[in-house]
């Protein structure tokens, strides 16, 4: 993909950059031939310039920056993020495209992934231009997570302060939302745009500078208003877990919670007097608890980051203050939840415990499109969470959300089985007062998983 977005740079003229604090000092110096893919982990994304305090620690001052465990081919410039939109939705300027099935200058590892992604790729653009058709068709909202701009995004006050510190990794960051604000933010809700961000916009393509593309990064990096909603019945809730986070007080490398104080109460103004709502929260309002018991311990031992431990009961303020918004009294009756991010699919029927006029609560999760969770070791926590916190585990008592009934859904009527590992497309039919009629995941293969409403005790 590196290949075809280097070439759709030179055939469109995308305007090149200059870089600070890069071993490169303009894009200009960005390659992609086969032979220089593959390698920028190593000798291109940033890395922590920390004081090293002593010989023992010294080893932390060129730790990576970018966490993600596959950035061999991270994009850095805004030319690149141009070009992979709109390789992304153009079955046209895929004609102008070639890339070559065998090439000279890899190892016989990265020969044998060049020749994986070669025939994926094909089939990509093969299916292209269905895909644009179909989605024209029907209203298309978008919301990012960390992975449309780097893997763990902002996910602890350290990783913030190591990114935004650093002058080009500052710029990769800003470079992902200036490309997310052309090609989704501004079709979501183009009004928030309009005062603040549109000149700024405006004036950087009209004479693109390095100075000017560093105040609309700056402004897009403080900019408060990536969330929105829709005057749909139910009423739609789209929100923005990665800029407005609630930092850990106690250790900043903790994961942060996922929407700050500030942002959750204007989630529940949103809320209020609704009777029905749907709330799209990129990661699950209520997960699977063994996994986030596994990432709290982890969180303990200093490996958030290495286990992707960022749920909403990570933090205990985040926690508590969402909670507090499901029980307010004030607040809808029908809610459903959309989320994704975790590889794996499930249903949550969820309602308050010791409450005569509880709100119906589902949490409805479909992940991913693409990627799903390791093969063998889903079963296992699947298995081990119905153990430890099933619907009648007295460890649920222990949990932050131990004011919360919760049943899964069964996959297709299986009795002992409520995770799906297998990537697909979420499908959700509501009836008129906005419960759920149906949950289901359509799958790549045309097979269906349907999630069975839990049985009436």
């Amino acid at each position: 993909m590196l290949n075809a977005i280097g070439q759709v740079i030179d055939l469109l003229g995308l305007q090149h950059e200059q870089f600070e604090g890069a071993n490169i000092t303009s894009s200009e110096a960005l390659h992609y031939q086969p032979a220089d893919l593959y390698q920028r982990h190593k000798n291109l994304l940033p890395h922590t310039q920390y004081p090293a305090k002593t010989a023992l620690w010294r080893w932390y001052r060129n730790h990576p920056i970018f966490t993600s465990s596959i950035a061999e081919n991270h994009l850095v410039s805004l030319n690149e993020i141009i070009a992979l939109y709109l390789l992304t939705w153009s079955p046209e300027l895929w004609e102008l495209v070639n890339i070559p099935k065998d090439v000279d200058g890899l190892t016989s590892a990265n020969n044998a992934r060049w020749q994986n992604e070669w025939q994926h790729l094909l089939g990509f653009k093969a299916g292209l231009t269905q895909v644009r058709r179909f989605m024209a068709h029907i209203p298309v909202y978008m919301m990012f997570d960390d992975h449309d701009v780097t893997d763990d995004w902002n996910l602890t006050a350290k990783w913030e302060l190591a990114a935004y510190e650093h002058a080009f990794s500052k710029r990769i960051i800003g470079n992902a939302l200036i490309g997310y604000t052309l090609f989704q933010g501004l079709g979501n809700a183009p009004d928030k745009f309009a005062d603040e961000i549109r000149p700024l916009l405006d004036a950087f393509f009209a004479q693109p500078q390095s100075e000017s593309q560093d105040l609309l990064i700056d402004e897009l990096l403080k900019f408060e208003q990536w969330h929105y909603t829709l005057a749909t019945s139910p009423k739609l809730v789209v929100l923005d877990t990665r800029t407005r986070r609630w930092r850990s007080e106690s250790n900043l490398a903790k994961p942060s919670g996922l929407m700050d104080w500030e942002a959750l109460m204007d989630l529940q103004q949103e809320l209020l007097g609704q009777s029905k709502v749907i709330i799209v929260s990129p990661a699950p309002m209520f997960g699977v608890k063994l996994i986030e018991a596994v990432q709290r311990t982890a969180t303990l031992m200093g490996a958030s980051l290495l286990v992707d431990a960022e749920n909403w009961m990570a933090h205990p303020g985040a926690a508590n203050a969402l909670l507090s918004i499901f029980m307010h009294r004030k607040t809808p009756e029908e809610f459903v939840i959309l989320s994704g991010d975790v590889h794996y699919s499930f249903s949550y029927d969820i309602s308050i415990r010791f409450r005569r006029s509880s709100p119906n609560i589902y949490q409805i999760t479909c992940s991913g499109i693409k990627n799903h969770f390791p093969e063998k070791l889903l079963p296992i926590f699947d298995k081990l969470n119905g153990w430890f916190y099933g619907h009648f585990s007295p460890l649920n008592l222990l949990t932050k959300r131990k004011r919360m009934s919760l049943r899964g859904r069964r996959p297709n009527g299986a009795p002992s089985k409520r995770l799906v590992n297998k990537s697909g497309i979420g499908i959700l039919e509501l009836a008129d007062d906005g419960a759920p009629t149906k949950i289901a995941v359509l799958h790549g293969d045309m097979s269906e998983t349907l999630f069975e409403p839990p049985k009436q005790e």
